[in-house]
């Protein structure tokens, strides 16, 4: 296994304060919310936060947004928050997305950047012949701060496409939780092309827009800051969330037997303390399977145009009825519903 040795974990200080998190902070005291109402069981003080090197783990960030929320009690917070997240004022990740060329070399770099840019949601490019997919997923158990995060980050990169390409393009998107009451707050920021209740988060965009050049880009400081965004990350104690880790290895496995003994090992874990690492995440080693199989059984409908039949081939089910609850399980949806799901997706 290629796979490093250590991971970032919920508990991992690594999040530089002065990034992402004071964003929040601003928009709760523009609102009046008292600082210590704000910060409280966070283990964060305003006066560490002016340092500039105070680092917060996502245990400590999910505290601050659920405080933010509880304190604001606004519907557009999370919205607003994508606004500002990207580019950001991440140093040279930030400056490093502002001067990318188009949006797939902007995509590339959010996604190498991930830690810096998008530490607690981790977005997966996808390209197929009509379509350019993002998909989006939980890097560190955010539990019920989980629809916030979906929602700001999708916000983030609709909006910084819209400011660098000089237009707002016509993402569509497919959103896992409910229907919300506050639905115009969709409308206002991200459009209406919006899907409720899917198998997975994820937003989609004709491929045409996707090597359209973006005329204030600078090519070379766009390099130059990717670069030192990339020597940033390396300086992280790992380069990539457990989660995140763990979902990509079983997705590569998918064809083989996947046993929790087998994964620990490649892991250089004991299967007890997979265990304990997944409960301290929210999760557990099933979950994370079901996860990675949606995932792709999905592409192989989406992408490639497979039959049930074929998909269940593919992952190895001898069993057809079997194969249909396992669907059911992952995705939400019935066979025939996820049929229809998909024939709108096309």
């Amino acid at each position: 296994m290629d796979e490093p040795r250590s991971w970032l974990e919920c508990d991992t200080r690594f999040i530089p304060a002065h990034y992402q998190p004071v964003s929040l902070i601003d928009l709760a005291l523009e609102r009046g919310v008292n600082a210590h109402r704000l910060l409280q069981g966070s283990g964060l003080f305003y006066e560490d936060i002016l340092t500039g090197d105070k680092l917060i783990s996502p245990q400590q960030f999910h505290a601050l947004i659920a405080n933010a929320r509880q304190q604001l009690q606004a519907d557009d917070t999370s919205f607003l928050i994508g606004h500002q997240w990207l580019p950001g004022h991440c140093g040279a990740a930030s400056h490093a997305l502002r001067h990318a060329t188009n949006l797939l070399e902007a995509l590339q770099r959010l996604i190498r950047l991930q830690p810096l840019l998008s530490p607690l949601m981790m977005p997966r490019l996808r390209l197929d012949e009509r379509h350019v997919w993002l998909s989006w997923s939980d890097s560190f158990g955010s539990g019920s701060q989980a629809v916030f995060l979906i929602e700001a980050s999708m916000t983030a990169v609709s909006s910084v496409s819209q400011w660098l390409s000089g237009q707002r393009l016509p993402w569509a998107f497919h959103l896992a939780h409910a229907r919300p009451r506050y639905i115009e707050q969709y409308w206002v920021h991200l459009g209406e092309r919006l899907r409720f209740d899917c198998p997975l988060n994820q937003m989609c965009l004709p491929r045409e827009y996707l090597l359209t050049p973006w005329a204030e880009a600078s090519a070379t400081a766009g390099q130059v800051a990717e670069q030192e965004g990339w020597g940033m990350v390396r300086t992280l104690v790992a380069p990539r969330s457990l989660l995140d880790g763990l979902h990509d290895y079983l997705v590569k496995e998918i064809r083989t037997p996947l046993r929790l003994e087998q994964v620990a090992e490649a892991f250089a874990m004991s299967p007890a303390t997979l265990k304990r690492k997944l409960k301290k995440h929210g999760s557990h080693f099933q979950e994370q399977l079901d996860r990675a199989r949606s995932a792709v059984a999905l592409e192989l409908y989406l992408s490639r145009g497979y039959t049930t039949e074929e998909v269940a081939d593919y992952l190895n089910f001898t069993d057809r009825a079997n194969f249909r609850r396992s669907l059911r399980r992952w995705t939400g949806l019935l066979p025939s519903e996820l049929s229809t799901w998909l024939g709108s997706q096309r």
